[in-house]
Parts: structure tokens; sequence; C-alpha cells
């Protein structure tokens, strides 16, 4: 399906002239003052994970591939990938660590994600925008420092590290956005 290059999105699949497959990284759009505006697409080769950035005039078309997006429970990681289950035929699926990236160490039991499956292969895997984990290790809160954007560096329960404000101690529970690690807010239990 061909679509204009400005409305990629971070996670779409696209297929090239030569064939290959690509996912999204992340796509930019630049509109500058003078001149043609483009969109520059960063994208990994499904077949072998190479990575590459392209840029496009925002009109030019791109070969979109159908990718079918189901809803997937997560169950468990062993030494084939990470495993998860189909909420709706209850069919399971190993996904390649590959397939996630970074983005693995956010990943929990019971867990829903959305999986782009293509021809019966998942490339994708789009994680909650946001989790909540407990401050393991962190320092503790120095008297007199303002909570201005001072943060201090804490170790969460699934080994990530994130910066966290300095009232923040350890039993902590917190929501951090799954995309970059930052810290969102005290979670509310």
């Amino acid at each position: 399906m061909k679509v204009i290059a400005s409305s990629i999105r971070k996670g779409n699949i696209i297929e090239k002239e030569d064939g290959q497959l690509y996912v999204v990284l992340s796509a930019e759009s630049f509109y500058p003052g003078k001149g043609t505006p483009t969109t520059q697409i960063d994208m990994r080769r499904l077949s072998d994970g190479v990575k590459t950035a392209e840029r496009y005039k925002t009109t030019e078309q791109v070969e979109r591939a159908y990718v079918e997006d189901a809803n997937f429970s997560y169950l468990y990681q062993d030494a084939n990938g990470h495993t998860f289950m189909n909420t709706e035929t209850y069919d399971q699926i190993v996904v390649p660590a590959e397939v996630i990236g970074d983005q693995a160490i956010y990943l929990q039991e019971g867990m829903t994600c959305v999986l782009s499956i293509f021809n019966g292969i998942a490339v994708a895997v789009q994680l909650p925008a946001r989790v909540t984990l407990e401050v393991v290790d962190t320092e503790p809160a120095m008297k007199g420092q303002t909570a201005s954007s001072s943060y201090k560096p804490a170790r969460l329960s699934n080994g990530a590290r994130a910066m966290v404000p300095p009232h923040i101690s350890p039993g902590t529970r917190i929501i951090v956005q799954t995309a970059d690690g930052t810290y969102v807010e005290r979670a509310k239990d």
C-alpha cells in the first residue's frame, strides 16, 4: 500500500525497491522556511538487523507493507527469545530478542503488547507507553536540597537505571516511560 512519507510512524513496516522489509525506528519531518519539506526515516532491515537512514520528500510515495497488529500477552523469556500469547486465539509466538531490542528490560509477565505480524513472523513489538516499577536503590535525600530540577540516579526492580526526584526513596513505586526510561511520576497505589 503506497502512502506519503510524512505519514510513516515508528513501528511501521515499509518495503523498499530491493524487496526488503524495514521496521521504522524513528520518523521525523522537517519543514524548512525555504526549500522542500523532507522526512528522515531511521529503519532496521528485518532480514539481518542492519540499520539505515533515508531522507524522502514529505509527499514522496513509500510502500507500506501490510502488517497485522494484534494484542499479545507477555509470558516469559527463554533461550529461544520472548514468548507471547495472542489474547483472542491463545496462540503462542516466540519473538527473537533483537526484534524487541533495548525495551526488553521493561517487559513484565502478563503485560499486554501490540505485536506486528508479517507472514506469521513478529516483526515489531509495541510496549505500553508506561510501566510501574519499584525503586530498589538510590541515594538518600540531602537536607536542604530543593525540589528544582536536581535529579538523582536510582536502580529499579527490573535492573534498569533512571533519574528520579530527590524525594524518591528505596521501596517507592514509580511510573517510567518505556521509550526512553525517564521518570514520569510516583505511582498511585
